[in-house]
């Protein structure tokens, strides 16, 4: 399949998904995300944008048909030096502020704050079900989107972030970059799906919430490859102190 048609085929299954059965697994390997409401959570938002890489697509090719080499998703590494979730990969997104209209005003703008993307290249594909987050108390929308004109993105303000970028999808979809994280604390123990994004000077580790929730996705879409589970993917000292757990 052509790189465009597996592309407008990506877009229709988000589409798909966005517009009808909208929740994600979130509750596979024994994570946290899939919980009761929780009296006097906070309401957040975060954008998950899909696209088509302009350079430096994916050396893998997917199983699933409607995964082109080209296919992304937007990123970004949080700065080291925040109290919550330190160095940590997250999607662009943060709380619903009084003044946002939904949780998709709240999505778009925190992605232009924190990227620098222009809105107006943005189709906005549906909201997915809220996910609560116990630890945090934050009840967090998922928010899916397919970049129409993509515009260059980078890092808007150090204090809040090390690193824009955009990851093939297909390299998230390599077993080769897959495995779980496991925190043990307080007696419990809390795992969850990690992934591997390489880049010129390193490797970022994608987990916790934002991990749970692109594992979720490409469960529901039917694009997750058999891997491996019982790969353990070391988490830094940095972010088992972050605090996060979901």
């Amino acid at each position: 399949m052509p790189n465009s048609d597996a592309s407008r085929a990506a877009r229709t299954q988000l589409h798909a998904l966005a517009n009808g059965s909208r929740s994600i697994d979130s509750g596979a390997l024994g994570t946290r995300a899939d919980l009761p409401g929780t009296p006097g959570a906070r309401s957040a938002a975060v954008l998950m944008l899909f696209g088509v890489l302009d350079a430096l697509p994916s050396a893998h090719d997917a199983h699933a048909r409607a995964v082109p080499r080209a296919l992304d998703v937007l990123l970004l590494a949080r700065a080291t030096t925040l109290r919550s979730h330190p160095g940590q990969v997250a999607f662009p997104g943060g709380r619903i502020d009084p003044g946002d209209a939904s949780p998709v005003a709240a999505a778009l703008r925190e992605a232009v704050e924190e990227t620098g993307l222009d809105p107006s290249g943005v189709e906005v594909l549906g909201e997915l079900a809220p996910v609560p987050l116990e630890y945090s108390q934050h009840v967090v929308t998922p928010v899916l989107g397919w970049w129409r004109h993509p515009s260059p993105v980078r890092v808007v303000d150090e204090a809040e972030s090390a690193d824009v970028f955009r990851a093939p999808v297909a390299d998230l979809l390599d077993p080769a970059n897959r495995g779980v994280t496991v925190i043990h604390r307080g007696g419990q123990t809390w795992r969850g799906p990690g992934f591997l994004v390489r880049h010129a000077t390193g490797t970022h580790l994608v987990w916790g919430f934002t991990g749970i929730l692109l594992d979720g996705l490409f469960t529901r879409l039917g694009w997750t490859e058999p891997w491996d589970q019982s790969r353990e993917l070391p988490l830094s000292l940095t972010d088992v102190g972050s605090g996060e757990t979901a």
